[in-house]
């Protein structure tokens, strides 16, 4: 399957290209890792820089204001911003690719006109509180509590992998409204304010020596009714459709960048001594480095279709699972040959041939996580069986 593009995302692409030429390189390197102050700073620069060109919102309908940009334009979008090596959203994530679409389809006019366009400039961060310490794959069985006091949720609990909580605003939460109710029907979806009383973050740091990864702990922190996305006990339905946002839509531009990870290992492994010749002479590794060139075309087809479908219907195809699932382990698979392309500097994190080799040892350290977040590969492989082959559930 190919998308042909008109000679109109041509002239876009035109456009966006001579654009992001300017704006990368205004916008510089991102900051340290670890200076979470800093790099929301410099994420917030770089969504206002979208937002005051027009390129906020790509997917997003006027309406709610957006571009509205047709198939071809968002395409063209993605590629071009992999192409330059523009800054990723970072901690614009949750808020662009999902909790935003996730407003749009469920949530009210009023929470909508509030949120979204804050969203799209950059003026609030949002996190995600759906996991918990005994609720990672089996989500729904979750135990963070929310009782009705009068206009209000007393919500207690402890939810863990909220990425980047520690410089959020507002977190796409889950909670349990109704604890009689079977598993999957007394959860709620809630808008969080980071800022309530009754709230701790504690970053977790990780193998990567960063602390992406944060505890949420709650005490009594007293929601708005008013902030409730669905209906009460209706958020299991609400959650998938923000997975299905997580999962079929946003790794687009992970994708598109995976295929920029590849090229840059290729040219390593042009200039990278091996005994008497480089290390590209090895028959095994062209034949590794094809294989796996080939399954990032494969993907980005099928993100493009995703993507198609997304824009047809409002939201993405239950196929969103068998892209994320493989993305995650060919991301995997590529930081790994990188790694091992590198040779030992990578342990040292020396710079060799022009490559610093602590980055692409940095970028395999946090690729393990990929086959986790989102969901994990055994419950994208349900998903998989369940809601697009129409497999019988397991017992």
């Amino acid at each position: 399957m190919t998308f042909l593009t008109s000679p109109e995302d041509e002239a876009f692409r035109a456009e966006v290209r001579a654009w992001l030429a300017d704006a990368v390189a205004d916008q510089g390197p991102p900051p340290p890792a670890g200076d979470w102050a800093a790099r929301r700073a410099y994420d917030v620069r770089w969504q206002r820089r979208l937002s005051d060109a027009g390129y906020a919102g790509m997917g997003w309908s006027r309406e709610f204001g957006g571009r509205g940009a047709s198939l071809g334009e968002q395409l063209v979008f993605l590629e071009e911003n992999a192409r330059a090596g523009a800054p990723p959203p970072g901690t614009m994530f949750v808020g662009t690719r999902h909790a935003g679409p996730t407003l749009i389809a469920e949530g009210t006019d009023a929470q909508r006109a509030h949120h979204l366009p804050r969203i799209l400039r950059g003026e609030d961060v949002w996190c995600q509180g759906f996991s918990e310490p005994e609720a990672g794959s089996d989500l729904a069985s979750l135990r963070t509590r929310a009782v009705r006091d009068g206009d209000h949720y007393v919500v207690t609990g402890h939810k863990i992998w909220s990425t980047r909580a520690q410089v959020a605003d507002y977190c796409e939460l889950l909670v349990r409204t109704d604890p009689d109710a079977p598993r999957h029907q007394g959860i709620s979806w809630l808008i969080l304010d980071m800022r309530t009383p009754g709230i701790e973050v504690r970053p977790l740091r990780t193998i990567d020596d960063d602390d992406h990864f944060c505890e949420i702990f709650l005490d009594g922190a007293r929601v708005p009714v008013a902030n409730l996305v669905g209906a009460e006990n209706d958020g299991w339905r609400v959650a998938n459709v923000t997975l299905r946002f997580e999962r079929g839509t946003a790794f687009a531009s992970h994708i598109v960048e995976l295929g920029r990870t590849l090229r840059a290992l290729v040219r390593l492994a042009r200039t990278r001594r091996d005994g008497s010749g480089v290390a590209w002479d090895d028959a095994g590794l062209r034949r590794d480095v094809g294989i796996m060139a080939a399954e990032v075309t494969a993907l980005w087809r099928m993100t493009q279709m995703s993507i198609a479908e997304s824009a047809r219907t409002g939201l993405p195809a239950a196929y969103g699972s068998a892209v994320k699932l493989r993305y995650s382990e060919l991301a995997q698979s590529i930081s790994e040959l990188f790694v091992r392309v590198a040779g030992r500097p990578a342990i040292a994190g020396e710079t060799v041939d022009g490559f610093d080799t602590g980055t692409i040892t940095h970028d395999y350290l946090w690729s393990l996580h990929t086959t986790i977040a989102a969901g994990t590969s055994q419950i994208q492989r349900n998903v998989i069986a369940e809601r697009v082959l129409g497999l019988p559930k397991g017992a």
